[in-house]
């Protein structure tokens, strides 16, 4: 019996010629990584194991995203331990803000995790980076502060679940946003727990490696222990122009053994809107547009990349947000505001009455620059909608693609990007 691609990566890292799932390993890590909020939780940690420096300081990344630039006094000292901790260990990869931006939009834009590797971090949404063909997964502080300390951790290597993604979507504005949501709303938030998430197909080949990544992203939110894509052109090409060090291709083979194969046609799939309070809570866009809303998020670690801040700026371009709505952009990283100015993006967003916010996490996981209040609806870009998560636990978020976000900004209720143009 051969190998998927999941337990390929697990078993070169742990020294061993073949794993099967639920086996034990001890694997290498390529990468380590935490934030301003995880980071300084895992320092503490770390501290009590009693070695005096990291396995690599090459390998130990750290990112202030979650509460950047600092919204108070907490916060500041959140980031100032990680700076600190940076300092002293002389880390290559912290940035400070202003130069780094969300972590999981940062880290592949800098070539910084590669396909093949084993990545950890003290954020659920690592599982980001298997979207370039990585093994990458959120861990506890305690599991992090190992990982730096000795630059291994064990895994129980997880049965795969693979996902056949068939046909070409009809409707122009379906993306890997809908795929994963579909995904999500047909077996539930626990359909695929401690699983690796394999996705494949005609459709996936199609996605763009911005669109992959917003799905390998939200494989958590099906409980998955890991989201997985095989490395093709497309990531080659995105890989090699970004890459420092070598990296190494694995493929699933033919006879890989699976828990389950799913398929999901996407020819005619619609733009999917998650209701509140759970990513599985999904419904055609059709079914959504009596809900009026307040604010909309375009960003985050799921859809803050160049490809979701186009698709919302050229449904915009010209119009204006409804007076009764409040539009928050944030591209993902310094580089992506920086082109997002000299293309004209910043200008279209402002013109139509948006704000555009520095690089951060922050309305996401309701932390601040777009809390909502008693009552109020939101339509977000983000990947959770769970009771409370963007502010008071009677407001309401619904999880959307950039382009249903665009529409609902200009709309005041959520609305279909078809409508824009009629």
């Amino acid at each position: 019996m051969g190998m998927t691609i999941t337990e390929k990566i697990l078993a070169a890292h742990a020294g061993l010629d073949k794993v099967t799932a639920g086996e034990l390993v001890n694997a290498k890590l390529d990468v380590v990584l935490a934030n301003d909020v995880t980071g300084p939780l895992a320092i503490k940690e770390f501290e009590k194991i009693g070695v005096e420096k990291v396995f690599d300081r090459e390998k130990v990344v750290l990112i202030p995203d979650h509460f950047v630039p600092a919204k108070d006094i907490a916060s500041a000292q959140q980031s100032l331990d990680i700076k600190n901790f940076a300092r002293k260990q002389n880390l290559k990869h912290y940035y400070e803000v202003g130069r780094c931006g969300i972590e999981h939009c940062f880290l592949p834009e800098q070539g910084l995790v590669l396909p093949g590797d084993v990545v950890i971090g003290a954020d659920s949404h690592t599982c980001t980076y298997g979207g370039l063909g990585a093994f990458s997964t959120g861990v506890g502080s305690t599991d992090l502060a190992v990982g730096m300390a000795t630059g291994e951790l064990w895994f129980r290597v997880p049965e795969t679940m693979k996902v056949v993604f068939k046909g070409k979507a009809r409707n122009p504005w379906v993306t890997g946003k809908d795929y994963i949501l579909a995904l999500i709303g047909k077996i539930g938030v626990d359909g695929a727990r401690y699983k690796a998430l394999e996705f494949t197909g005609e459709a996936i080949s199609n996605l763009s490696i911005d669109a992959r990544m917003t799905m390998t992203n939200m494989a958590i939110e099906a409980g998955a222990k890991n989201g997985i894509i095989a490395v093709d052109k497309k990531t080659v090409d995105y890989v090699r122009k970004r890459a420092q060090r070598p990296w190494q291709v694995y493929e699933s083979d033919a006879d890989a053994e699976y828990s389950e194969v799913i398929e999901i046609d996407v020819t005619n799939l619609q733009p999917q809107v998650a209701f509140p309070h759970l990513p599985s809570n999904t419904k055609d866009v059709q079914e959504a547009i009596d809900v009026k809303i307040d604010q909309v998020v375009i960003g985050s670690c799921t859809n803050g990349r160049w490809e979701d801040l186009e698709i919302a700026a050229n449904l915009i371009k010209g119009k204006k947000v409804h007076p009764d709505v409040r539009v928050i952009v944030i591209p993902g990283t310094q580089e992506l505001y920086l082109r997002a100015v000299q293309e004209g993006l910043v200008q279209i967003f402002v013109e139509a009455g948006a704000v555009v916010s520095t690089p951060t996490c922050g309305p996401c996981l309701g932390g601040y620059m777009g809390i909502l209040a008693k009552g109020e609806r939101a339509v977000a870009t983000t990947n959770r909608n769970f009771v409370g998560r963007m502010g008071h636990p009677e407001s309401e978020v619904y999880l959307a693609n950039p382009a249903v976000a665009a529409a609902s900004a200009i709309f005041g209720r959520i609305a279909s990007p078809e409508e824009v143009s009629k």
